[in-house]
């Protein structure tokens, strides 16, 4: 797990200053080692974090001479082991024990689409010094980041977007279809936009060619399967898939032992990061180390669930460590947690993620964790509204339980010049809804959750937060096969005993029951979903600093009304409004954008 920046030149040597700016914000995410490489029209850095062969050989940007290679890598391919094993039957000579190089020769073995045979969270740049061409690569559900700046002389990219900023030269103007998107999904912001009109992600699943010139062209090489809705005998029986999924879970959890130092677990204390420790419980792992985090109560709402994770810890012996967070600490950690973050994120889960990260390194530097499992089985309250809706109505009532507001709500908010023509975050929405293989709305409801807004929601609040301190989190809710596997699933036995049915049916009898029929939890903030004292006096500053002035992305009338009662006003899904304006504008002037 590392962080990469680079530049490609299209018409001279590369900028190696630039390139040299934006290692401050990539340092965190690779404490280890760093190390950097130019010749002519490319560039790179890399901070390293060793979690795989631990020597020096392991070392990036790696270079592979006999193939003419130059490649840069964050994440962890978990089958690296049988890959090597392959690649060296076929006559390819190893010099470590590290992913990347498995990387390099499967790219040479298989081109492109090596990376088909990866089992892994990964984005890496190639390049190819015979023909100058650079490869970026991200993985299937864009579990790691990858961010690009291209103009007509050069092509930037890095692990965050902050680096890119540093390296100078980006358009930092507001999107006003990225704002949208923020302002409709609880800052939500799909790829390949970001908030700012001169930086782009490169889409999971995407493999991107860019020649010497800078002409570029794609490879999307995986997609959720199309579902058939004409079941062979015995698919609708819950037992069957119950035991699929708890075999797919177990593996998925498995692979995500890879590695050379310890592996630890986040544990909430639902059922999703129990079941994990019971899996690794089950295949013989004992005194895991575990972590859960928790806060002082505010307006009459919990901070904590630790009777949930205490109750695991001691059901499977697990070395496990308490994170208590009061409230005077939230000013300083919501500061950091904004610093940290590559794109500004509403959630107050950031917050304690940055938080619970920090602790976590204290002890381990690889870390499971439970992201994903609500989207794949159907795990939110706004879910079973969509169960028995017409096709044809889908939209319409996906946005009605899923938006944080209407376009006509929004332009009450946000400035004209700021908003773009139309519904763009209808439009999106009714363009996936429409794509074959998703007979039910339903189905359609978790695709676009699985693929588009768990990517750019929770799985980039987790990346960003742990690699802020070097810390490696894995996500087995992730693994292909399991996504693969759960997509097929059918609709009724995920909504089954209150959501995620068919998950509790394959706990059963490895979790607690009281964990497994307890009411939802959440990651709870409350300080943070209640604003008041410095956190309010923080979030009042920056809505009302001259930057917030100038840029003038929200009307100031709203501005004045929400201040006056900065609680009362929520969301569909209940979130702070004024938290979520006041973010957007503590990011961007966090970042001098």
């Amino acid at each position: 797990m590392c962080g990469f920046g680079g530049e490609l030149g299209f018409t001279g040597s590369a900028d190696t200053s630039a390139v040299a700016r934006m290692a401050p914000h990539l340092a965190p995410r690779g404490p280890d080692a760093s190390g950097r490489w130019a010749n002519g029209p490319l560039a790179v850095l890399h901070h390293r974090l060793k979690i795989i062969d631990l020597s020096d050989a392991g070392a990036q940007p790696f270079m592979d001479e006999s193939l003419g290679y130059v490649l840069v890598f964050n994440g962890c391919i978990y089958n690296h082991h049988e890959l090597r094993d392959r690649l060296s039957g076929e006559g390819y000579t190893f010099h470590s024990k590290s992913d990347t190089e498995v990387i390099a020769k499967a790219f040479h073995k298989w081109g492109k689409h090596c990376v088909e045979r990866f089992y892994g969270m990964f984005a890496f740049a190639l390049y190819d010094t015979a023909t100058g061409t650079l490869t970026l690569a991200r993985d299937r559900l864009g579990i790691k980041p990858l961010y690009v700046a291209q103009t007509d002389k050069r092509l930037r990219f890095a692990s965050t977007l902050p680096a890119l900023l540093a390296a100078g030269g980006v358009d930092t103007s507001i999107d006003p279809i990225a704002l949208h998107h923020y302002m409709s999904w609880h800052s939500v912001v799909p790829a390949p936009r970001t908030i700012l009109s001169g930086v782009r992600k490169l889409p999971p699943a995407t493999v991107r060619t860019v020649n010497p010139d800078g002409r570029s062209e794609d490879l999307v090489y995986w997609t959720t399967p199309v579902i058939d809705r004409r079941p062979p005998p015995g698919s609708e029986d819950n037992r069957l898939w119950s035991e699929q999924v708890h075999n797919a879970l177990r593996v998925a959890v498995e692979r995500r032992m890879v590695s050379d130092v310890p592996v630890g677990v986040l544990l909430s204390g639902g059922l999703d990061s129990s079941l994990i420790v019971a899996l690794l419980a089950e295949a013989g792992q004992q005194h895991v180390s575990t972590f859960s985090i928790g806060f002082e109560s505010a307006a009459g709402e919990t901070g904590d669930e630790f009777e949930y994770s205490d109750l695991i810890a001691k059901e499977f012996g697990t070395d496990h460590h308490r994170i208590l967070i009061s409230t005077p600490q939230l000013g300083a950690a919501v500061t950091a947690a904004v610093a940290a973050m590559s794109e500004p994120m509403v959630s107050h889960d950031c917050v304690a993620f940055h938080l619970l990260s920090e602790a976590v390194t204290q002890h381990v530097r690889v870390v499971q964790c439970g992201q994903g499992a609500d989207e794949l089985f159907a795990g939110y309250d706004w879910y079973p509204p969509l169960a028995s809706v017409p096709r044809d109505q889908a939209v319409h009532q996906y946005r009605s339980v899923f938006f944080d507001r209407s376009a006509r709500e929004l332009t009450r908010l946000v400035s004209p010049e700021h908003l773009p023509g139309g519904d763009p975050s209808v439009a999106f929405v009714q363009e996936h809804f429409e794509r074959p293989g998703a007979p039910t709305t339903l189905d359609a409801a978790l695709r676009i959750d699985g693929t588009i807004m768990l990517v750019d929601d929770p799985v980039k609040r987790v990346d960003n937060m742990t690699m802020a301190w070097g810390l490696e989190a894995r996500v087995p809710f992730l693994d292909h096969e399991l996504v693969e596997l759960a997509t097929r699933c059918p609709p009724a036995l995920k909504l089954a005993d209150g959501g995620k049915g068919i998950l509790k049916s394959a706990a059963r009898g490895v979790v607690p029951d009281a964990v497994i029929d307890r009411p939802k939890g959440y990651f709870p903030v409350p300080g943070v979903r209640h604003l008041s004292g410095e956190l309010l006096d923080m979030v009042r500053d920056a809505l009302t600093s001259t930057a917030a002035r100038d840029r003038a992305l929200f009307r100031s009338a709203a501005v004045t009304q929400l201040l006056a009662d900065p609680n009362t006003p929520r969301t569909r899904l209940g979130s702070n409004v004024c938290w979520q304006l006041g973010l957007l504008e503590l990011w961007l002037q966090t970042q001098g954008a």
